[in-house]
């Protein structure tokens, strides 16, 4: 029976990842900075908490690390861990470096010290790009990131590259584009709107403010996206590889089709806020998968209407209590 270690399993990615790998056959432990202390909702929704070893690490603390490498010995990675929110690295640009840079390399340095034969998933994240004008970003593709989460993602896969050139790991870096699910805390704009919209379908007088909704992204469904990373790691040859849809939407289309599906006219609803926009971003987000098709003989079979519908119908199912 393989063994993989989640970092990060608390979040969206790594739940649908350990619901996948579970149903492989495979033995999970999944890491949190407080096992004891965490809720692991996620994983409560998706009903395999019990199925799930967990235990406490610190990612930023390299004994932490040390430790449960030596304790679980595990076959595979998966570094999902760290600060995930664009917004909030403006306000923690420290954190974020720390949680995202150094934690990534505190796993490859543990792993190169204890010399076991594990496979490292690095989730990388488009952000790194920056604006690509329209064009769908490629392996090759230079990063520009503009914000200190995306500054902090592009070290953690230059680290992951130099580990893997310098002392020969199975280190691959997953550039995933923006993908959702009914998993996604409000804090995240789509989960943000499918609630509000939700609610005002259910008779709420309520306003949903928004920052600007020009911008562009490639929006998936994140269940499809852990499966690629999964397959990265069953490869013969570590490498890294854009997770996308290849098509891009406004945010404006976005909420459109998220009051659409609620019988609603988005505009009665919305305000456009100019204190939500932030600092630098980017106009538009667009990936190109054909690597991934070719080699993983993966591809994405849902595009954005799709996960609109989807967390929409998770929402009211949630609500009515079923």
């Amino acid at each position: 029976m393989k063994k993989a270690l989640i970092c990060g399993i608390s979040g969206q990615d790594g739940a649908y990842l350990a619901q996948l790998l579970l149903s492989q056959g495979y033995s999970v432990c999944g890491t949190s900075r407080d096992a004891q202390m965490s809720a692991f909702r996620n994983l409560v929704y998706l009903g395999i908490k019990d199925q799930v070893k967990l235990e406490s690490m610190a990612l930023t603390d390299f004994r932490s690390v040390l430790q449960i490498l030596t304790k679980i010995q595990p076959d595979e990675i998966y570094n999902l861990a760290g600060q995930s929110s664009v917004g909030l690295s403006f306000e923690q640009p420290v954190e974020t470096l720390e949680s995202v840079a150094t934690g990534t390399l505190n796993l490859l340095e543990a792993i190169r010290f204890l010399g076991l034969p594990i496979k490292l998933y690095n989730a990388g994240s488009s952000e790194c790009f920056g604006d690509t004008g329209g064009i769908g970003a490629t392996e090759t593709t230079p990063f520009r990131p503009r914000s200190p989460y995306a500054v902090a993602k592009a070290a953690a896969f230059w680290e992951v590259a130099n580990y893997r050139e310098a002392y020969g790991l199975f280190a691959c870096s997953g550039i995933l584009f923006n993908h959702e699910s009914p998993l996604r805390p409000e804090r995240f704009v789509t989960q943000k709107i499918v609630a509000a919209a939700c609610r005002i379908a259910q008779g709420t007088k309520e306003k949903l403010y928004l920052g600007n909704i020009q911008i562009q992204r490639d929006w998936g469904w994140a269940p499809e996206y852990v499966e690629a990373m999964y397959l990265m790691l069953q490869q013969k040859q570590p490498d890294d590889y854009v997770i996308a849809t290849g098509t891009s939407s406004s945010l404006e289309e976005f909420v459109a089709s998220a009051f659409a599906s609620l019988n609603l006219d988005w505009q009665n609803h919305v305000v456009v806020d100019q204190s939500l926009f932030r600092p630098t971003d980017l106009a538009v987000g667009k990936g190109n998968p054909a690597k991934a098709k070719q080699q993983l003989g993966w591809a994405a079979k849902y595009k954005m209407q799709d996960v609109v519908k989807m967390m929409v119908a998770a929402r009211l199912e949630n609500i009515s209590g079923k």
